[in-house]
């Protein structure tokens, strides 16, 4: 069972804001931390897509994070952070919370599968994560191991590889119906739960499973339930 990370496991923007207004408080810094959350976020899909196209070479997250953050600072006033400032704040995407019933439902699925990340953050940003947060993988699969970015196929099947195990074998995880598309499509199954309030309260995507997925969950404990654990 591999999962979607962001959004589906841990609460970025959520943790996003907490952590940069805590810092901000101890710095001095001020700044409007959801809206930079959003508009960081927002730049994510455009940024790996020049290296899905092939326009930019392979770049791991952390440096298109920060290619998009530095973009960003002067909007929000913070174009005279320090390097080092700059380096903190690009990290936070390393220090995400889980969503409270996450490590509890990865536990109970960890007893029976194998369990691990496919996610487009780099291998340095999940094992950070992981650790801060508790995430109990039985390994770390990036994407950056197979050098493409969801959705593209190979990040699935790369997987499937490196597991010796054939798509109809391996279940991917998230909140995400376009991410579950692009797996079932190259034959793995398929899970999903709704996130409601992943890009806030006005959020109006992914409220709700679009397609026939093998498994349609409240959260990840509702996902174990299902899953017999």
């Amino acid at each position: 069972m591999v999962f979607d990370t962001f959004g589906s496991v841990v609460d970025w923007r959520g943790s996003i804001i907490r952590d940069l207004s805590q810092w901000g408080l101890a710095n001095g810094i001020t700044a409007d931390w959801a809206k930079l959350a959003d508009q960081w976020r927002s730049l994510y899909q455009p940024q790996m897509e020049k290296v899905r196209s092939g326009e930019r070479e392979w770049t791991i997250l952390d440096v298109l994070h920060r290619e998009s953050l530095d973009a960003l600072l002067p909007e929000f006033g913070l174009q005279s952070l320090t390097e080092n400032q700059r380096q903190h704040v690009n990290k936070v995407w390393h220090r995400l919370d889980a969503w409270p019933d996450s490590i509890g439902g990865l536990l109970r699925l960890k007893s029976k599968y194998i369990i691990a990340p496919l996610s487009n953050g780099n291998i340095s940003l999940l094992t950070n994560m992981a650790k801060y947060a508790g995430l109990p993988w039985d390994l770390n699969l990036s994407t950056e191991v197979f050098k493409c970015y969801k959705p593209q196929p190979q990040s699935y099947l790369g997987v499937c590889a490196a597991l010796q195990l054939r798509p109809d074998e391996v279940m991917m995880c998230a909140a995400h119906n376009d991410d579950l598309l692009a797996a079932r499509r190259v034959g793995l199954k398929t899970a999903f739960w709704p996130r409601p309030t992943e890009h806030g309260p006005d959020q109006t995507t992914n409220l709700q499973a679009t397609e026939s997925w093998d498994i349609v969950a409240k959260d990840i404990r509702d996902l174990a339930r299902q899953m017999g654990v």
